[in-house]
């Protein structure tokens, strides 16, 4: 059995052979969001992205992004929905995405 792999070659004149990025140009692509604290939800629906900052900076996260956890520093999350932004004031937190479904914890 090889290590190796290689991808088809392509010359990009039949779309169908050439490699297909599943990316998130969707501009219907949403995700599950929740952002609560032990007595409170703050926010809970489908959303296209979310604005946070971590230790390293501010950073988005949009639909189909891979498995991602971080604490999170006292910022305004906003989260865009269908409707526009829903600013949360944070004090800090953990942020948790898996599979299309974002998590933040307040309070913790």
């Amino acid at each position: 059995m090889s290590d190796e792999y290689t991808l088809p070659d392509s010359d990009g004149s039949d779309p169908d052979k050439s490699p297909k990025k599943s990316g998130t140009n969707d501009e219907n692509a949403t995700m599950r969001v929740k952002i609560y604290s032990p007595y409170k939800v703050y926010f809970d629906g489908e959303a296209k992205s979310i604005s946070a900052e971590s230790a390293t900076g501010p950073f988005d996260i949009l639909p189909k992004h891979h498995n991602f956890i971080t604490l999170l520093e006292p910022c305004d999350a906003i989260v865009r929905t269908a409707k526009g932004e829903e600013t949360v004031r944070i004090s800090g937190g953990v942020m948790h995405v898996k599979s299309d479904d974002l998590v933040i914890f307040l309070d913790v």
